[in-house]
């Protein structure tokens, strides 16, 4: 489809890499996340006005949109779009924040435990075993785009192979939050390099 003739240089250039990310590169995915993370936080941020959750909105917004990248069309720039994506997960979450339908992680029992990704033993599983071998420079770049938490995090655990314990005794966080952290942080990735293997078949 060709892209809107009122588009500025920029949008041109989003949607050039919108292209290549769809044909699994993975610094295209990095180099998208560099130009909008701080906006879309800042936007996020205002809407919820807590930083806490506008960090994990703002993680689970690129996670949404790189899954649906096959369906942006480029009548509207991948900011517009990008931002509508930002804003629809936003009032997902107040309304189900509201409702009290689900813990504010949403992915963790009374515990800390993660419920959908239950992890008995401390030993990579085989999602995380993928984000172990991708250890490319491509991966480390789109690592180096995340925000400072999950980079942190993700490069004690994939990196450096520390356990649970290990990480939050290293970093003094609660093992709950080490643990809801890094399944955020592996959401996003895992939805990356799922597509890289994908298209690399």
């Amino acid at each position: 489809m060709e892209v809107n003739s009122h588009f500025t240089e920029n949008a041109r250039n989003d949607y050039q890499l919108v292209l290549k990310a769809r044909e699994g590169n993975q610094k295209a995915y990095a180099d998208l996340m560099q130009r909008y993370k701080d906006s879309i936080y800042f936007m996020v941020l205002k809407m919820v006005n807590n930083k806490e959750d506008a960090m994990d909105l703002t993680v689970e917004t690129f996670a949404k949109a790189f899954e649906k990248l096959d369906k942006y069309q480029p009548e509207f720039a991948f900011s517009t779009w990008l931002f509508r994506v930002a804003t629809n997960n936003c009032i997902d979450f107040i309304r189900k924040k509201r409702l009290n339908t689900q813990s504010i992680h949403g992915m963790l029992d009374d515990d800390g435990d993660e419920m959908p990704l239950q992890i008995k033993a401390d030993t990579l599983n085989p999602e995380e075993t993928s984000i172990k071998k991708q250890q490319t420079t491509e991966l480390k770049l789109l690592i180096e785009s995340l925000p400072v938490r999950y980079r942190n995090l993700i490069t004690l655990r994939y990196f450096d192979e520390l356990s649970y314990e290990e990480i939050a005794q290293q970093l003094d966080l609660p093992l709950g939050t080490v643990k809801a952290q890094l399944f955020r942080g592996r959401y996003l990735l895992g939805n990356i390099i799922n597509r890289y293997n994908k298209d690399d078949i």
